[in-house]
């Protein structure tokens, strides 16, 4: 199963997408009424935004992990970094949204922004293209840093 191409896409996108599966849950059963009542930044983005960006975003992690996978140069410590820092993706979910605890989900978020740059660095190393394709990821990330802490400080 890991050398074949097809079923190790299959174990990094259900693996990946497990990840988003825990986090979409968490948001969905938690988010509300809490989330409305928070007064927000005028840059903060409508709902709707937040299913397709993830979406192409996980997406896009699961291509740069296999890709990263099948290179001839690959160390099995990168791919362990990649399942703990998809722990932290969804950490930071629950912790948000479950326990409205914002300066914790911070904490995770920077731990997570963290652990993105550690992964583009060494897929750099190996498969570039795994490298670019976790910058908008990274991208998305820091501005959920801003987007959190604009929270934290208007409420």
């Amino acid at each position: 199963m890991f050398k074949n191409k097809f079923l190790t896409f299959i174990f990094f996108l259900s693996f990946t997408f497990t990840a988003s599966l825990i986090g979409g849950f968490a948001t969905i059963t938690f988010k509300e009424p809490w989330y409305s009542f928070l007064n927000k930044p005028t840059f903060n983005p409508p709902d709707w935004v937040f299913g397709p960006v993830w979406t192409s975003l996980y997406i896009m992690m699961t291509v740069s992990i296999w890709l990263y996978w099948h290179a001839k140069n690959r160390d099995m410590n990168t791919v362990f970094i990649y399942f703990i820092h998809l722990l932290f993706n969804t950490t930071w979910s629950i912790v948000f949204f479950v326990y409205h605890n914002m300066v914790l989900a911070l904490l995770i978020l920077i731990i997570l922004i963290t652990l993105i740059i550690i992964l583009i660095l060494r897929f750099k190393r190996v498969k570039m293209l795994s490298a670019y394709l976790m910058i908008p990821y990274l991208l998305w990330c820091s501005f959920a840093l801003i987007l959190n802490t604009s929270l934290i400080l208007l409420n």
